[in-house]
């Protein structure tokens, strides 16, 4: 993409790593969105494809300017249609993302969520004014969407959707990323095969690194309309994931402390983001949705245990 003005001469690049989960015209979409950023600093955007999303190569034609990145035949652990199949593809594709990278400061975004017209110029704003390696931002959802889809973005991103005050985070989320050329360099070797954000964010904490959350760094997440069984599946899958990493490096002993509390994972969920939701302002709503939040975090509990059991995501 090219740069824009800018305000001062010597910009830092910015690689944008697009990690396909919808295609087809999210692809299309958010790439415009890129394209009319304003005041944009010297852009890279990488597109990495495998052979299960070929069909966005031909965006190539309208968007010259960004780099897709053919990955070919990726075979997942899990069958390619399972969403434990999808979110090693997803987590591959990153990977192949941040290796080809070459900016300065290097991002990582989904078709999903498009970022507002200032996200570049404050990515570069933040990582000039900030010390901080890791910088997320805001990921709110575009309106008007439906109570199943609003539980699910709830659950997924209720903490990072506006209000809150920017500052030290405990979590800042891989729709909505960006490192600077440090942290990607001192975190390769985790990253190299399979990019995973809790793996990457857990490493550089142990270093004394404090991920910042910024309410300015915003994109707008849409999905699809979504059915319930449609996304009790992904739920437990995602899940099931995160549990595997969570006790990828515990002894016997503590795995099985995780499985004898697993019962109050579920209710600790409701709870902390009814929380949350009310600090926000959306706590009726939030009551509205609570059958939705209750079933979806029921099974991503479910799927996390089966991760402590397993190991395998």
């Amino acid at each position: 993409m090219a740069p824009g003005d800018g305000e001062m001469g010597n910009d830092p690049k910015l690689s944008i790593i697009l990690t396909v989960v919808e295609g087809g015209d999210f692809v299309a979409d958010f790439l415009r969105a890129v394209a009319e950023m304003e005041d944009a600093p010297p852009l890279e955007v990488i597109v990495p494809y495998d052979d299960s999303v070929a069909d966005i190569a031909r965006f190539a034609v309208e968007f010259p300017d960004a780099a897709f990145l053919p990955l070919g035949r990726i075979a997942p652990e899990h069958p390619v249609e399972s969403d434990a199949g999808q979110h090693e593809l997803y987590d591959r594709r990153r990977a192949a993302g941040l290796a080809a990278a070459t900016g300065d400061i290097i991002a990582i975004l989904e078709d999903r969520g498009q970022p507002r017209a200032d996200w570049a110029r404050t990515v570069i704003r933040l990582h000039a004014t900030l010390d901080n390696n890791v910088i997320g931002g805001a990921i709110d959802s575009r309106e008007p969407v439906g109570l199943l889809n609003w539980a699910v973005h709830v659950l997924d991103f209720g903490r990072y959707a506006r209000p809150f005050e920017s500052g030290p985070a405990e979590w800042v989320s891989d729709v909505n990323i960006s490192y600077s050329r440090a942290a990607i360099e001192e975190t390769r070797q985790l990253w190299s095969e399979r990019y995973q954000e809790p793996v990457v964010h857990w490493h550089l904490i142990g270093k004394g690194e404090r991920l910042w959350l910024s309410n300015e760094m915003v994109v707008l997440h849409r999905r699809p309309p979504l059915s319930l069984r449609r996304v009790l599946a992904e739920r437990f899958g995602w899940g099931r994931l995160f549990g595997a990493i969570r006790v990828r490096d515990l002894g016997p002993a503590k795995r099985l402390a995780l499985i004898m509390v697993s019962p109050l994972i579920a209710p600790v969920l409701w709870l902390r983001h009814y929380r949350i939701q009310v600090s926000k302002g959306r706590g009726a709503r939030y009551l509205r949705a609570l059958p939705f939040v209750m079933i979806l975090s029921t099974a991503w509990a479910v799927g996390e245990v089966a991760g402590f059991i397993t190991r395998k995501g």
